[in-house]
């Protein structure tokens, strides 16, 4: 999850916010220049009044040189450092609050008190395209072990805008928070609706010409389409003949025949983008105090948290959690940038346990701080009946563990 800060200064967080922040640790101190120069003797003249010494054409151009040198790399250092350093963030319990506001809130249902946390973890960023940092700021994060350094080029594509990257950021925590919302109503089977719509069409694409923006896809062949998984089982079951698609448009249902075309990972697709629309059978909001904090990375956190407030029995049993991991609708985890900053400042949030996506396990070995249990998990539900057991005195070695 990646903030940025609200003035601008140059820093953010990045999923992922604010609630107990902690401040960054300093940098290493950053050489200085070196500004000697010689100083040139006077001699006596006349009266005995000090002159200054003549200097021949050739001195004065070392002088010159010199001092341009000194300016040029001074100025050097103080231009923005063409990098990105990524550094342990503050911990967000998604059971509490943040901004005064509870993190998860939930109108419509009946839902009960918590105890425990269930944090969900940030990667504070310096640089890129939203801010900028020294030279200084940079060198500090190659010393700081803790910290992180790329190239700005290796996270950002050139010429994006932090306006670009705060929006991407905005959207793939709302994207993560409907995710969260559906992951957790389907582990406890509470029924909701779903629709995809087509965002946009691939160029060359089978849809291209065909199916439209804003398309709602109710339909392939007799298959209603109530999820991306059904849309998925449809076409591969076509196995590559013309298929039938059914979708609204303009409030009126078109049918368009489509031929499904194989991607290189094996699967039938039609060449669109896909957009879901959730409707839930009660209204769940989450993060409203948790400003400047973007990214999807706390899905799986967020969650855990709702199916606690939704279950009468307490999860964590009064123990420390935290987490990362995106979500989908069907409950899958992904895997997530920046985790080892992120079991960094789990463990200095306290934390007893982790839990890590198990796609993250080679970042995770040899990277994991002493006194932090984690456990590796690959679905919500998975990650619940970890909680569960280590809530009960499981001991986190009898659960599922990243190896290499």
């Amino acid at each position: 999850m990646r903030p940025t800060h609200e003035d601008g200064s140059g820093a953010g967080y990045g999923g992922g916010g604010t609630g107990n922040s902690r401040p960054q640790g300093p940098g290493a101190p950053a050489p200085q220049p070196d500004g000697s120069y010689s100083v040139y003797p006077y001699q006596g003249l006349g009266d005995g009044k000090p002159v200054p010494a003549k200097r021949s054409p050739r001195s004065r151009g070392i002088l010159v040189s010199g001092v341009l040198a000194f300016v040029l790399g001074g100025a050097g250092l103080l231009l923005p450092a063409q990098y990105v350093v990524e550094s342990p963030g503050p911990t967000f319990n998604t059971l509490g609050t943040a901004g005064g506001k509870d993190i998860i809130q939930i109108e419509g249902e009946r839902s009960y008190p918590t105890d425990g946390e269930l944090d969900l973890t940030t990667v504070y960023v310096a640089g890129g395209p939203s801010t900028n940092i020294s030279i200084f700021q940079a060198l500090g994060g190659w010393v700081n072990t803790n910290d992180v350094v790329y190239p700005a080029d290796f996270l950002y594509a050139p010429g994006t805008t932090g306006e670009q990257v705060d929006e991407e950021n905005a959207a793939a925590m709302t994207s993560s928070q409907e995710s969260a919302v559906a992951a957790a109503l389907t582990l406890l089977e509470i029924p909701y609706t779903q629709e995809l719509s087509v965002g946009s069409v691939v160029e060359g694409a089978p849809a291209e010409g065909v199916l439209q923006a804003g398309d709602t896809v109710l339909a392939v062949g007799d298959t209603p389409v109530d999820g991306i998984d059904t849309l998925r089982s449809a076409l591969n079951d076509a196995g590559g003949s013309p298929v039938d698609v059914t979708v609204r448009r303009s409030g009126s249902e078109v049918t368009e025949t489509l031929t499904p075309r194989k991607s290189d990972s094996g699967v039938y697709q039609l060449g669109i983008e896909l957009a879901t629309t959730f409707d839930f059978p009660f209204e769940v909001r989450i993060g409203e105090g948790m400003d400047r904090v973007g990214g999807p990375s706390a899905g799986m956190m967020f969650a855990l948290g709702i199916v606690d407030r939704l279950t009468p029995e307490q999860l964590t049993g009064g123990r420390h959690f935290a987490g990362t991991g995106t979500i989908d609708a069907a409950g899958n985890v992904g895997p997530i940038g920046g985790i080892r900053q992120k079991l960094i400042g789990a463990s200095d949030a306290g934390a007893e346990f982790f839990l890590a996506p198990e796609a993250n396990c080679a970042e995770v070995v040899d990277h994991i701080p002493e006194g932090l249990a984690v456990v590796k998990v690959s679905t919500l539900d998975e990650a619940r009946d970890a909680v569960e057991k280590l809530a009960a005195g499981t001991n986190p070695a009898d659960l599922p563990q990243c190896s290499l």
